[in-house]
């Protein structure tokens, strides 16, 4: 870090943000394959959260490659550091008083624990998206499987890259055995559980 540089202290402090919401702050971390439903399971969550009066943001990973990460590409120096920024924007809104939801495959172990570290494990948790590999590649909704079966696209997680599974995640979601519904409410029920602490 410049030595020539301070952080700035803030006359509202998160907790301040917090008693404002009436609701906790905290950072769920989906990870999973492509095609694992986080995207999706993420926009529904946001959306129940939004009708319980519960203030949240979703940050997706295809949303921000093409804006805050627009400049990095797949190789494993430039995922982690895209999971730096990722974790950076999730620390920040956490501290603006959000419920955050981070969609990303975020595959390396490293460099989830290295958002950790970021955001503070206190606030951090971990839900893995968990579904077969198979499945995810059955259903392909964007077609990145195909394309990289057959070599039109290098450096796919699940096929030439490695994904690494959480070993102990706060939430552990199996797509492949839920539906998107049941998934989400399981989660939305998760975060009202923790977020209703800062209440009583």
């Amino acid at each position: 870090m410049n030595k020539n540089l301070n952080w700035q202290k803030h006359a509202i402090k998160p907790i301040d943000r917090e008693r404002l919401m009436e609701h906790k702050s905290l950072v769920i971390w989906l990870t999973g394959l492509s095609g694992s439903g986080k995207s999706t399971i993420g926009n529904s969550v946001e959306k129940q959260l939004y009708q319980k009066g519960i203030h949240s943001y979703l940050l997706d990973g295809d949303d921000l490659r093409q804006g805050l990460s627009k400049d990095l590409g797949f190789s494993e120096h430039d995922r982690s550091e895209n999971i730096r920024r990722i974790a950076e924007v999730a620390h920040t809104l956490r501290q603006s008083g959000l419920v955050t939801i981070v969609s990303t495959i975020s595959p390396y172990k490293s460099n989830r624990e290295l958002a950790r570290d970021i955001i503070s494990d206190h606030f951090f948790h971990e839900v893995y998206i968990s579904c077969a590999l198979e499945v995810c590649e059955q259903r392909d909704p964007k077609g990145l499987y195909h394309k990289a079966r057959s070599g039109q696209i290098s450096q796919f997680t699940g096929v030439d890259q490695p994904y690494e599974p959480p070993t102990s995640p706060k939430l552990t979601l199996p797509t492949d055995k839920l539906n998107i519904e049941q998934a989400s409410l399981t989660l939305v029920h998760y975060i009202v559980s923790k977020v209703k602490e800062a209440r009583s």
